[in-house]
């Protein structure tokens, strides 16, 4: 009995290990070495995290919440220098002639080219037939008026009508809006004197709008068209993007330039 307990001290760690070795050699060979992987990736999964995972600050940044707040502040800052240019500008005119900030809130898909809305009205001194600009030059007419909004016809709508000069030859005709960037000019000559490049204004023929506003410039002639020759004129201002304007009172009826008497009942639309 001693001989045995003392064998057994001797040998009984060999066994057990020999018997742990033969007992999980077993379980991998029934489970096809699952346990195995199942025990490496539960060991290794903490340093993969640790290795792959982002920086706080690029999870932070990837959130929805942020990328929306970066948005708005991007566009409040866009909004923002918009308005102090605008402002600037008002505050160059003469006291008594400065306009009306006010900002484009409206503006339907059916009508993009025709009309906007305006988000000061009557209770800001805005009154129907006051003349709209922004960057560039004319912009168009208050249409109609509430006491917080203002509805503007676009110089680009097909109804509208302004009169206007070449600035280097003083070739006159009216200006017809083409429902885009670009509009039509009808001239009273046959064959006026015009090419591609000369710039374009308001005229003193027209009793709606005051002479002399930058309207677009000549992008090509068709001097062949009947009744009149043509052009098309690329508008200065961005009426595809219209923001911020400034709206100005009506000019003061002032007697205009007289036409020829072949065009007089074509100019008194403008």
């Amino acid at each position: 009995m001693f001989t045995a307990r003392r064998w057994w001290e001797r040998r009984g760690l060999q066994i057990g290990l020999l018997g742990i070795v033969i007992s999980g050699a077993w379980v991998l060979r029934q489970t096809q070495g699952a346990l195995l992987i199942e025990v490496y990736e539960g060991i290794t999964r903490p340093f993969q995290m640790m290795q792959t995972a982002s920086p706080p600050e690029e999870r932070l940044g990837d959130s929805p919440r942020v990328l929306e707040l970066q948005t708005r502040i991007q566009d409040l800052e866009n909004q923002n220098q918009k308005l102090k240019q605008l402002l600037s500008y008002v505050e160059k005119q003469p006291l008594s002639a400065r306009p009306i900030p006010a900002r484009v809130v409206g503006r339907g898909a059916d009508n993009w080219w025709q009309q906007v809305t305006l988000n000061r009205g009557a209770i800001a001194g805005i009154k129907e037939g006051y003349v709209v600009k922004a960057d560039g030059g004319l912009v168009g007419l208050v249409e109609s008026v509430t006491p917080n909004t203002s509805r503007v016809l676009l110089i680009s709508d097909l109804k509208s009508q302004v009169g206007v000069t070449v600035t280097r030859t003083g070739a006159k005709g009216v200006l017809r809006g083409d429902a885009s960037a670009e509009a039509v000019l009808e001239f009273y000559e046959k064959v006026p004197n015009v090419k591609p490049g000369d710039l374009v204004a308001t005229s003193t023929y027209s009793q709606k709008f005051p002479s002399g506003l930058a309207v677009g410039k000549v992008k090509s002639l068709d001097l062949k068209k009947l009744p009149a020759s043509v052009a098309k004129v690329e508008l200065f201002p961005p009426i595809r993007s219209l923001d911020w304007v400034a709206v100005y009172p009506k000019p003061e009826n002032v007697e205009p330039e007289k036409p020829t008497s072949e065009n007089t009942q074509l100019e008194k639309s403008n």
